[in-house]
């Protein structure tokens, strides 16, 4: 394969199935994080792609499409009631607006008691009276939410029902009365029913017929039937808790799944139908070398040995690396450098390679969507990396070719195949087509899928403990009631249940918050007449104080608020930059440029300082190479290490003077403080050299009336105005372009403000 067949697949002539595959891998690109490098790092939001979609079906499609939690967990919401950030009331009408004209519907023959319906203190207002003489949907999920349910796998659940005291001892959330009445309500079945062999209108109607007569003789022998009249309090109720798990778990075996409960995730990737079949994860292998490889290919100079022909992208360079005859050491890799050889002989290009792994893997047209979207999330972080060093080659000193991702997906492919192909034949002795895998993953898994019947029985169990149903009440249902009742408390299930919590938490916080602002919309708002000065600030909370404390301490001042970038988007360089930055909002591309020039009294202190900290940035990467190599690694950490420790020790014990120190040290390498904006461009187009550098005058009049009407400040203008640009400065901290100004892509904002000053300055603009 030669470089030219490889952009080529990228271009406009590519055939019409492999331009489909191109657009489809487009389009997956959108839902990776685009996240600038490390030093422009600002909050993004993580579901911005799917912004299209109502917010619940936003949240949902991310937790399937991401792998993560669409809500915060129920513990979490619970720990919001206990505090009153969720109110009773608020689950209840939440719950009654959901369930529209379904939640007073009648489940079978069950009824709740008035007063166990719900916890003590949780009623607030005569809505919350029951008016029903029947059990409804309503009431069986509002307790659902009040009350946490154990639940979990199978095992779990076996352990829990086995080990615990939940068959001795009722919950210690269960109320009173429903207690009580189980417990009484057993009883007299039992004495009267069953060991007196009385006659009951209803024995023998459930739903396992006549051999339910002696489902609880054995059950009666084990606590004593001979001292059934002097049973303790507590014999009754671990009695009647065994009888009530009896009969819920028989209930529970007679209902039939009608597909009513929550679907599980299909299985898309062969990956996650291999671990669920064998508990190994095919990823591990292939992201333990693709990894490398990304931080070689996204390197911006700091790698010792630069990645061999990277220029031309990354599908070349990995075949390049990766298919010498020796190859790789590890097992699992034997077959790569062969496959890969393949590849480079036949000509494949990386959207040709792609189209292949799919078919091998027996990935069909409907699915292939979706599966390609999976593979690139699957490693999101790097794959968007790439993507974004692609698209956006002016954020980074070394950009990626175009086609990149492209490349990224089918390496990433060709891996899978081979580490799919090992896993297979260890774990399950599988040497098949790789097509047939996920079939063969899910036979030896079984049907997983399906509801054990120990987890619908203790979810009846516990709640049978809140409302009192008691064994005799449950027996009688007819398998009609038992289905309908089961499906009831399976369709409401985890995510529901948190969806319906913070409907309820979002209900509390906006009434609190539109209660507040009505109680203030009550004032008159007054404007001050005569500012003192006028000041913009950043719309950032990290600013926001400062906006606060001008307003508390000045009164008679007039502040307003607006993106800190406002409105000049710019390439920024600084004096003493070595390159341009990019400072506005991460969506924004900027299309003009400037620069900071020193006054024309300091050009030569400038250049001489400018040598200076070109002669000590050479000496340091210098340090930094060799201390990573293994000869002079050496000598430079036991001859220097001790002296490197003194300056973290001292910033420690005396801040103060290490600042000074530093500070003294400094005036040697740091640009002139007096320096100007080359602001104003006198050729066509902007561009960053030469007088090509800068706005026009009509581009300055237009950024500065757009601000100036955005922030309502048309008339009444102070003799002094403002803006304040924000950034920060940290010690040691990687992250401190997160402290900087979100608007400026996590840069400081000083530049933007400096720059629209000067403009509005300008009498010309004016």
């Amino acid at each position: 394969m030669n470089s030219s067949s490889s952009s080529s697949l990228v271009g406009d002539s590519t055939p019409p199935d492999l331009d489909r595959l191109k657009t489809t891998i487009e389009r997956a690109a959108e839902l990776l994080p685009s996240q600038g490098p490390i030093t422009a790092f600002v909050f993004l939001n993580t579901l911005q792609a799917l912004e299209d979609l109502p917010f619940e079906e936003g949240v949902l499609k991310g937790s399937s499409l991401f792998g993560v939690q669409p809500y915060l967990s129920e513990d979490r919401y619970r720990e919001k009631m206990t505090r009153g950030r969720i109110r009773p009331e608020d689950l209840s009408i939440v719950l009654r607006r959901d369930l529209a004209e379904r939640a007073d519907l009648k489940l079978g023959s069950l009824t709740t008691p008035f007063d166990i319906v719900f916890r003590e203190g949780s009623m607030t207002s005569i809505e919350d009276l029951k008016i029903c003489p029947w059990t409804t949907p309503f009431e069986i999920r509002l307790a659902m939410l009040q009350y946490p349910l154990q639940t979990g796998p199978v095992e779990e659940l076996r352990w829990f029902v086995a080990e615990t005291d939940a068959l001795s001892r009722f919950r210690a959330d269960a109320p009173q009365a429903a207690r009580t009445k189980v417990i009484d309500e057993t009883r007299r079945w039992v004495m009267r029913d069953l060991r007196d062999g009385g006659d009951d209108q209803h024995r023998g109607t459930g739903p396992h017929g006549t051999h339910d007569q002696h489902l609880h003789d054995d059950l009666i022998r084990r606590f004593g039937a001979s001292s059934i009249e002097h049973w303790s309090p507590s014999t009754w109720e671990a009695f009647s808790l065994r009888l009530l798990w009896r009969v819920c778990r028989d209930g529970a075996l007679i209902v039939k799944s009608d597909g009513s409960a929550v679907p599980q995730r299909p299985v898309l990737r062969h990956r996650e139908a291999l671990r669920q079949a064998t508990n190994n994860d095919s990823d591990a292998l292939v992201h333990d070398v693709l990894i490398r490889f990304c931080a070689a290919f996204t390197d911006q100079g700091f790698a010792g040995w630069k990645l061999p022909v990277r220029d031309h992208g990354f599908y070349r360079a990995f075949c390049e690396v990766y298919r010498l005859p020796a190859g790789p050491p590890d097992r699992w890799m034997h077959g790569l450098s062969s496959e890969l050889a393949r590849l480079t002989q036949q000509g494949l290009g990386p959207l040709e390679s792609i189209r292949e792994s799919l078919d091998l893997l027996g990935v069909g047209d409907e699915e292939q969507d979706d599966y390609i979207t999976a593979s690139l999330l699957a490693l999101r972080g790097w794959a968007g990396m790439i993507w974004q060093m692609e698209v956006r080659p002016d954020r980074v000193a070394l950009s990626a070719p175009p086609g990149s991702l492209i490349e990224f997906l089918a390496v990433r492919l060709v891996l899978e195949r081979v580490a799919l192909a090992h896993v297979a034949a260890e774990s399950m002795d599988y040497h098949g087509p790789l097509a047939g895998l996920r079939e063969a993953a899910s036979l030896r898994n079984g049907n997983g899928h399906a509801k054990p019947v120990e987890g619908r029985a203790l979810l009846v169990f516990q709640l049978a403990q809140i409302f009192g149903w008691s064994p005799p009440t449950l027996h009688r249902l007819t398998e009609t009631e038992w289905a309908a009742l089961v499906s009831e408390i399976e369709s409401f299930s985890g995510v529901e249940r948190r969806r319906l919590f913070h409907l309820a938490f979002e209900r509390r916080f906006r009434r609190q918050a539109l209660d507040a602002i009505s109680v203030h919309a009550q004032r008159e708002a007054k404007r001050v007449e005569s500012p003192r000065f006028q000041a913009a600030f950043c719309i950032d909370t990290r600013e926001e104080s400062f906006r606060r404390h001008i307003e508390e301490v000045a009164p008679e001042a007039e502040t307003f608020s607006t993106a800190g970038f406002f409105n000049v988007p710019i390439y920024f360089r600084g004096v003493a930059d070595a390159h341009f930055a990019t400072l506005c909002p991460i969506v924004v591309r900027p299309q003009h440029w400037i620069t900071e020039e020193v006054v024309y009294s300091l050009v030569d202190e400038d250049r001489r300082r400018a040598k200076t900290r070109r002669a000590l940035g050479t000496a340091s990467h210098s340090f930094h190479v060799g201390s990573r190599s293994i000869g002079r690694g050496t000598v430079l950490t036991a001859g220097l290490g001790v002296l490197a420790s003194i300056p973290l020790v001292a910033r420690v014990l005396f801040p103060r003077l290490t600042a000074r120190i530093r500070k003294s040290a400094g005036q040697f390498v740091q640009a002139p403080q007096i320096t100007r904006l080359r602001l104003e461009r006198t050729e066509s187009p902007p561009g960053p050299e030469g007088n090509h550098v800068g706005f026009n005058l009509e581009e300055m009049a237009n950024i500065g009336e757009r601000v100036l009407r955005d922030i309502g400040l048309t008339s009444g203008f102070s003799r002094l105005f403002i803006f304040f640009g924000h950034g920060s400065f940290c010690l040691n901290n990687p992250h401190k372009s997160a402290y900087d100004c979100g608007a400026c892509s996590g840069g400081a904002g000083g530049p933007n403000a400096r720059a629209l000053a000067a403009m509005l300055n300008d009498p010309r603009v004016r």
